[in-house]
């Protein structure tokens, strides 16, 4: 698969050929013979003498490109004018847009919009505070906020270089949820001065989604944050992971005929995502979970100064096994791989109990290539969108923020996140169950809703839904 070209890595080069003394046929042909595709041209400009063309390439990577590129501008009667990256084009000026919902044509719509009029609502919401959820863009607006130190597998590149992917998630709110979103990237570390921003600006949001903050800090600052403010506070690198993990190996295990109490399941990477992931198959059931990071397994034997890994060695690994993933992994029916790549070998599948379940979710290179995985595992799944069964954030987090925000919940607690794994597994009918399905696509219409509703029902039951009780089942 490495050497597939995608179009994720696609440019577009424009190109002035000068009609006298060359062909586009003779374009193709180098752009062919260094092993780009091509995969699309427009014609830019027409003259006597000259044509303006872009030419639209897959190439392996920006060095293939810049290959290609020299290449023609060696050839006679090719001017390359300029190389443009068709993801950098569509990031031109930012992804997302404020628009108005109420359109001003005339003086007496302005002064209700504005002043004068807009006073009454003022001192509507000065009286009672909670119309605010009503009057405003509260009641249905997320904060998406990061401080741009864990930004995808890019790590601490700062708050500026973060608001592409935070813009990113915005999009995703609304198209996937019908969710107002909008990007917020702090330019500090401090935990005491991010958690001070978010309480300063929660007024005019319904909830805040954390992202991209590295641990342990993003343990505290999410954990205060939920103290101190009355709307849901959701790290989703934590929590929407384990989610969607959970909903994975629910169907799983009912392939493979075993059940979560049952399961030894190894865990590799303890950060944010491997102990969110590890509290929720223990919320699920899951009685054996063992977590091996670089320092090898986590157990009793050994104190630890991250209070974290402190409370992950007292509830995790019942038999206090210690050594390598090597030494653990041996009978095991399940692997849970959010380290990095090369992590998993084919000796430590081959250990592993009948029917393995692998979920190598290291991004963008998971723990072992699935190709050289599949002659060994049942099921395998991946947080990559080019292999069945991709972890994906996307089938958690807009649902269970829609939810929330629908019946105004105070919090997204641990029924709630519990409740939209078993909705997202039930998308997946037993007839559709197979080892390269136990996952719904991200583009199932039916994913938002079902976690939608049961996220609410859920709300009701445990107490923090804040709405008198209604049937939501017939609104989006």
């Amino acid at each position: 698969m490495a050497n597939e070209k995608t179009a994720g890595l696609s440019l577009i080069y424009r190109l002035e050929l000068q009609n006298s003394s060359i062909t586009f046929g003779k374009v193709a042909h180098i752009i062919g013979e260094e092993g780009g595709d091509i995969i699309g041209v427009d014609v830019v400009d027409v003259r006597k003498d000259h044509a303006i063309r872009d030419v639209n390439v897959n190439v392996f990577d920006r060095r293939h490109g810049k290959v290609i590129r020299e290449r023609l501008e060696q050839a006679e009667g090719i001017h390359v004018v300029n190389v443009s990256d068709r993801t950098m084009l569509m990031h031109l000026g930012g992804k997302i847009e404020v628009r108005s919902k109420i359109p001003v044509r005339n003086r007496d719509e302005l002064a209700r919009v504005y002043t004068p009029h807009v006073a009454t609502i003022c001192e509507a919401i000065h009286e009672d505070p909670s119309k605010a959820f009503k009057l405003t863009i509260k009641k249905n607006t997320v904060a998406v906020v990061s401080d741009g130190t864990a930004v995808l597998g890019l790590g601490d590149i700062g708050p500026y270089a973060a608001m592409p992917v935070m813009e990113g998630k915005a999009m995703l709110f609304k198209q996937f949820a019908g969710v107002d979103a909008f990007p917020i990237c702090l330019d500090t570390k401090d935990t005491e001065a991010i958690i001070a921003h978010i309480k300063a600006i929660a007024p005019a949001f319904g909830g805040i989604n954390l992202e991209d903050i590295s641990s342990p800090r993003c343990f505290e600052i999410e954990a205060r944050l939920k103290q101190e403010l009355d709307i849901p506070v959701f790290h989703d690198d934590q929590h929407g992971t384990a989610v969607v993990l959970l909903a994975g190996l629910m169907n799983a295990v009912k392939l493979v005929g075993k059940k979560l109490e049952d399961l030894k399941v190894v865990v590799t990477g303890i950060g944010a995502a491997g102990i969110a992931c590890t509290k929720m198959l223990l919320l699920a059931g899951v009685k054996n979970v063992v977590g091996v990071d670089r320092m090898g397994v986590i157990s009793r034997h050994e104190p630890y100064e991250n209070p974290m890994w402190q409370w992950y060695a007292e509830n995790t690994n019942p038999d206090n096994l210690q050594g390598t993933l090597s030494d653990v992994i041996q009978g095991a029916d399940v692997f849970i791989g959010v380290s990095g790549p090369g992590v998993l070998t084919v000796e430590h599948l081959q250990s592993m109990a009948q029917d393995p379940i692998v979920f190598a979710m290291a991004n963008p290179n998971p723990e072992i290539d699935p190709d050289v995985a599949e002659p060994y595992v049942r099921v395998m799944a991946t947080g990559r969108s080019d292999y069945p069964n991709q972890i994906n954030n996307l089938l958690c987090f807009p649902g269970i923020f829609k939810g929330a925000l629908d019946c105004r919940a105070s919090d997204i607690n641990e029924e709630m996140k519990l409740a939209a794994a078993y909705a997202i597994a039930s998308v997946v009918s037993d007839e559709e169950l197979s080892e390269h399905y136990i996952i719904p696509s991200v583009f199932n219409k039916k994913v938002v809703q079902a976690v939608r509703l049961a996220v609410i029902e859920a709300a009701y039951s445990s107490g923090v839904a804040r709405r008198r009780y209604r049937d939501y089942s017939d609104k989006q």
